[in-house]
């Protein structure tokens, strides 16, 4: 096929799944709708003054947009089946006698039960399969600590509902690292409140490893849901912030495995996304 009609088709699919008409498309890039219609059409292929903007608009990198090859893949679901993670976390809880951990379980539903975890590829689902996933990652690691799992399950509870902290049914230490890693318990409106909310983190070796986990899932899953920029902004806050956090995690002598397997897999995730990005 030729590449003027290649990079065309590309075009029309990325501007139809974000929503939009040829006029509005060329709105954004300064152009009429015709000049969009004839790149779409194949022929012409967009001048180079034109194609970051379109890039960006379109969430398209400019690899993608001229490869000579179109990998059609059979995309499927990032994420693990809900009912199956919460069967499994709370028969792992009942026996190995985590009382914090079944408790947080009941008010799952409560917290995140109305709230979707939304895919751009069709696959959306219940947003409670976060937590889940790290319960699950953190029990997979062998750290079977009712505070670590009641952690996990609740770390985002007071962020992301109606729940405040003395709603929990956790203890001070779990209460605590629900404070320290949830950003509405910060200003703000502070410039620079990830260096402050990051800080704060370190001197907390439990809200280390819960970020960690928590920060994992978020690369591994959030691919499916987050534009180029927000993936992007991503990889930068966790080269960043997270090599540190690590190293609290690293002495904690019962967590060396888990933290082995965590630095590997935040480290490989985010140079991956830095080449493909």
């Amino acid at each position: 096929m030729k590449q003027s009609v290649l990079i065309g088709q590309r075009i029309a699919k990325a501007r139809k799944a974000r929503g939009l008409t040829q006029e509005q498309l060329g709105d954004k890039l300064g152009v009429s709708f015709q000049a969009v219609s004839t790149w779409e059409q194949g022929k012409y292929i967009p001048d180079s003054e034109h194609l970051p903007i379109l890039a960006k608009v379109l969430d398209l990198s400019l690899d993608s947009l001229f490869a000579q090859e179109e990998h059609r893949w059979d995309l499927k679901p990032v994420n693990f089946s809900f009912s199956h993670m919460f069967s499994f976390v709370k028969g792992r809880a009942q026996l190995l006698n985590m009382p914090q951990t079944l408790a947080v379980l009941d008010l799952l539903r409560t917290a995140h039960g109305g709230q979707v975890r939304s895919s751009r590829n069709g696959f959306d689902t219940t947003y409670m399969v976060h937590p889940l996933t790290m319960a699950c990652h953190a029990l997979a690691m062998g750290l079977r600590d009712d505070d670590i799992i009641a952690s996990c399950l609740a770390h985002d509870m007071v962020e992301d509902s109606d729940l405040k902290l003395s709603d929990l049914p956790v203890g001070d230490r779990v209460r605590e690292v629900v404070r320290l890693v949830s950003y509405n318990t910060y200003d703000e409106s502070r410039p620079d409140l990830d260096d402050v909310y990051f800080e704060n983190i370190r001197k907390n070796p439990l809200a280390c490893l819960i970020k960690c986990l928590d920060r994992v899932n978020n690369i591994a899953g959030m691919a499916d849901c987050f534009s180029r920029k927000r993936m992007a902004a991503y990889v930068t806050l966790t080269d960043k912030y997270y090599p540190d956090i690590l190293e609290v995690v690293k002495k904690v002598p019962e967590w060396n495995d888990a933290w082995w397997l965590l630095r590997y897999q935040l480290m490989t995730m985010t140079e991956a996304f830095k080449r493909l990005l």
